[in-house]
C-alpha cells in the first residue's frame, strides 16, 4: 500500500487505497485520508495569501579541530563520544570540511527559512484549524529549506549542476551533502543560532529570537549545508564533563550556562 499522498484524487483510487488495508485499520485510514484532504484544502487557501522566506550565504570555510570557521567566524561544535568504537568513528561536523592546516579554503552554506509570521495567529478561536495551520507551517518551512537547498546545489554553489531528482528521491535525501539544522542531533546547541545570525542577519526575512535562541516565528529552520560526498547525519549523543568544559571554553561562556543548552546531551 502506498502513502496517502500518492493517491489520485478520484473516488475510485481512494476506494482502492482503503481496500488495501486490513478491515481493522480501514477506519483509521479513512480518517487519514480525510485529514489529508482538509490539509490540501487549507494549503490552497494559505497559498493565495501567504509566502515563505529564505536566505543563505556560502562561506569560506575550514575545520580547525572541533571548530568550524565560517568567513573568519569561529563556530564551536561537539564531537561524538558514543560512536562505533570498533571503527573509531567519533564524528564532528567539522570533519566534513577541509582542515585549516591544509591552507585551502573550502565552502559551507548557512541558511534560514521561515513562514509569514501572521500565519501563526490564524484561527485562534478554532483549535482544529489552528493545529492544522501550525502543522502545515512547520512543513512549509522545511519544504522551503529543501527546495532552496536544491537550487543552491544545482546553481549557486553548483557542485551538482546535473542533479535531477524526483520528489521521492528528495524526500529520502538522495543527493550529495547534508543540511543539519540547529537543535538537531548533530548540532544540538541552540545558542549557535546567534553566531549564524551574524552571518545571515535573519531579521531580513522576519526571524527573531528569544533569549534562549528559539526562533520566531516557530515555523523557522536554520542550519548548515555541507557538500562533502561522505557527509552524513549522525547523533552527537552524550558528552562527558571534559568535553563540556572544553566546549564552554571554546564558546567563551560559563560552563553552567552551556550546560543548560546541552541538558539533553549530558
Amino acid at each position: 500500500m502506498g502513502s496517502v499522498a500518492d493517491i489520485h484524487g478520484c473516488d475510485s483510487c481512494r476506494a482502492q487505497w482503503l481496500a488495501s488495508f486490513p478491515k481493522e485499520d480501514v477506519e483509521k485510514a479513512a480518517e487519514a485520508m480525510q485529514l489529508f484532504k482538509e490539509a490540501q484544502k487549507m494549503l490552497n487557501q494559505l497559498d493565495g495569501e501567504y509566502k515563505t522566506h529564505a536566505t543563505a550565504i556560502l562561506c569560506n570555510a575550514n575545520g580547525d579541530g572541533d571548530d568550524l570557521i565560517l568567513n573568519g567566524l569561529r563556530v564551536p561544535l561537539l564531537r561524538q563520544q558514543t560512536g562505533d568504537a570498533s571503527k573509531e568513528t567519533y564524528l564532528c561536523l567539522s570533519d566534513f570540511v577541509r582542515p585549516l592546516s591544509q591552507g585551502i579554503k573550502d565552502t559551507v552554506g548557512v541558511f534560514a527559512t521561515c513562514i509569514d509570521p501572521e500565519m501563526e495567529s490564524l484561527y485562534d478561536k478554532d483549535p482544529y484549524k489552528r493545529m492544522l495551520v501550525q502543522t502545515l507551517a512547520d512543513r512549509l518551512a522545511e519544504a522551503t529549506a529543501e527546495k532552496f537547498h536544491e537550487e543552491i546545489r544545482r546553481k549557486d554553489w553548483g557542485y551538482a549542476p546535473d542533479e535531477r531528482l524526483t520528489m521521492k528521491q528528495l524526500l529520502i535525501e538522495d543527493y550529495q551533502g547534508i543540511r543539519p539544522a540547529v537543535g538537531y542531533p548533530s548540532l544540538p546547541d541552540q545558542s549557535v543560532i546567534f553566531l549564524f545570525d551574524k552571518l545571515l542577519d535573519m531579521g531580513r526575512i522576519g526571524i527573531k529570537f528569544t533569549e534562549s535562541g528559539a526562533m520566531l516565528p516557530h515555523a523557522s529552520v536554520c542550519g548548515l549545508m555541507f557538500a562533502h560526498p561522505q557527509a552524513h547525519y549522525f547523533t552527537v549523543g552524550h558528552i562527558d564533563e571534559i568535553q563540556l568544559n572544553d566546549y564552554a571554553k571554546r564558546c567563551g561562556k560559563p560552563v553552567e550556562e552551556v550546560r543548560r543548552f546541552l541538558a539533553g546531551n549530558i
